[in-house]
């Protein structure tokens, strides 16, 4: 397990945001990041994000929290973990909404703010979620392939089928190509959050001939696609579409090379920031009540979803986009 723990003394942030004067912070402020894969450079982004919102926070214990690997048993164990430390508020990337969502539940319950972001559960008690309209994203990707193949071709996903958003980014994907129906999706890869399976799934279409019948790639999640790219690399296949997600350094390094023709980058490091101030502002202004259902109160004072918003790097910008992450998470 990997805790990345922030304890940062600096300006207040809250005010840039609101225009109010800055509440005091402490340590008795405690905020958790719980995740999986904690190590990809897509958490690292977020975890940047956390830190650039704790530095204007004075005193308060920030801290990302999960696996280094997809196990979502292990989220939930880092949750119930988390709670024991009785913390201001939580933030939770849901890996599997069958097992966290009790866990958000009983946080509620015991009136501790939890929000969703990157992958939501819905039917939680959490009170929002902030993160990418994911159906927006796989729209986005499902014009990218449909303007690379020409309207034409047979097409292979890589998915995780227990989470959500990725759910949802199919569905964008789906509803895009109904509109093209010389594009069919002919085989959809369950690569269980290792990106071992995408590298020897990859491999072995190709040893077995199957790769003329496949003109392009999807990736609904991060590490797919990087490996996908390499093993096409590594066996000279050529003329292959690849349609990646998020912004992975040997991702962007293979759109500069021209293995992947473009990626759906979202905003980890805005989710992360933006969550932990609204967060903050649930400590210092308090509801009477966190469990009752926000979204269908007309008249709550929470939003039911922050959307950060998504960028389609290809070649033309992923040098502008690699220049603005470094200024961004630099230390």
């Amino acid at each position: 397990m990997q805790r990345l723990v922030l304890t940062l003394f600096s300006a207040v942030s809250i005010a840039a945001l609101t225009g109010c004067s800055s509440p005091p912070h402490g340590p008795e402020e405690k905020y958790f990041l719980v995740t999986t894969n904690t190590k990809v450079p897509y958490w690292q982004n977020a975890l940047a994000g956390l830190a650039k919102a704790s530095s204007q926070m004075k005193g308060i214990h920030a801290e990302m929290v999960g696996p280094e690997t997809y196990d979502p048993k292990a989220e939930h164990e880092e949750f119930q973990h988390a709670l024991t430390k009785k913390p201001t508020g939580i933030l939770v990337s849901v890996s599997d909404p069958k097992v966290i969502q009790p866990d958000i539940d009983a946080a509620i319950a015991q009136g501790i703010p939890v929000i969703t972001m990157d992958s939501d559960a819905e039917k939680s008690k959490r009170l929002l979620f902030i993160g990418t309209d994911n159906y927006r994203a796989g729209s986005m990707g499902g014009k990218v392939l449909v303007e690379s193949l020409n309207g034409k071709g047979n097409v292979a996903v890589f998915t995780i089928p227990e989470q959500a958003n990725l759910a949802q980014r199919m569905h964008g994907y789906s509803d895009t190509l109904a509109n093209h129906p010389g594009i069919k999706v002919t085989q959809t890869i369950d690569m269980k959050g290792d990106p071992r399976v995408a590298f020897d799934t990859t491999t072995d279409i190709i040893s077995k001939k199957a790769i003329d019948k496949i003109d392009a790639f999807v990736c609904l999640e991060a590490i797919a696609c990087p490996e996908i790219a390499d093993v096409l690399d590594r066996e000279h296949v050529k003329g292959k579409v690849v349609v990646a997600m998020d912004t992975d350094d040997r991702t962007l390094d293979w759109i500069q090379k021209g293995g992947i023709n473009a990626t759906i980058g979202q905003k980890p490091f805005t989710m992360a920031f933006y969550g932990i101030q609204m967060l903050d502002d649930l400590y210092h202004n308090k509801p009477a009540s966190l469990d009752k259902d926000w979204a269908q109160d007309s008249f709550s004072t929470l939003p039911t979803f922050v959307d950060t918003g998504v960028t389609l790097i290809d070649k033309n910008n992923v040098a502008a986009y690699k220049s603005q992450r470094d200024s961004a998470t630099a230390k």
